[in-house]
């Protein structure tokens, strides 16, 4: 199948069938939009790249979301392992099952960590209730909910 382009015409050939095609004439005034009135590709990538970039830091800021006590009413937090990068926020909801609180085993911290200082002794009364936490080293970082612990209620942090 070949076409050409001639002026203003388009000659087609199909199956040995020549067909010559005009523009069509205009029935009515054309509309253009002031070139102020359209964004241009370049503002438009630029909005979007913008928020592409505030959606990345939103996430990337807080790492990891972990439940305290399932949904089903289990005493576990969930889940109960999360990977995160070094700086990043682990924020810990009170779901279910409370009351409940986040304490830190000072002999599974890296070394030199003070795993008191990280806990949250105190216990999380109300459904909804948050606590966040930022850990700076990298390394493993077990805890648990004092309260459940015998129930199996713990956790680990692994930072990158």
């Amino acid at each position: 199948m070949a076409s050409a382009l001639a002026s203003s015409r388009c000659v087609s050939s199909v199956a040995g069938l020549a067909v010559a095609a005009k523009p069509a004439a205009m029935t009515g005034p054309r509309v253009v939009a002031p070139r102020a009135a359209l964004p241009s590709f370049k503002k438009i990538a630029q909005t979007a790249g913008v928020s592409v970039a505030t959606l990345a830091v939103a996430f990337s800021a807080n790492a990891a979301n972990i439940k305290m006590g399932g949904d089903g009413g289990e005493l576990a937090f969930i889940p109960s392992s999360v990977n995160v990068s070094a700086g990043e926020t682990i924020t810990f909801t009170n779901n279910a099952g409370f009351p409940h609180n986040i304490v830190f085993d000072e002999d599974a911290v890296p070394a030199g960590v003070d795993a008191g200082a990280l806990s949250h002794d105190d216990l999380v009364n109300a459904k909804g209730d948050v606590v966040t936490i930022t850990l700076t080293k990298a390394g493993e970082y077990e805890y648990y909910c004092e309260p459940h612990q015998g129930a199996g209620m713990t956790g680990k942090i692994t930072v990158s």
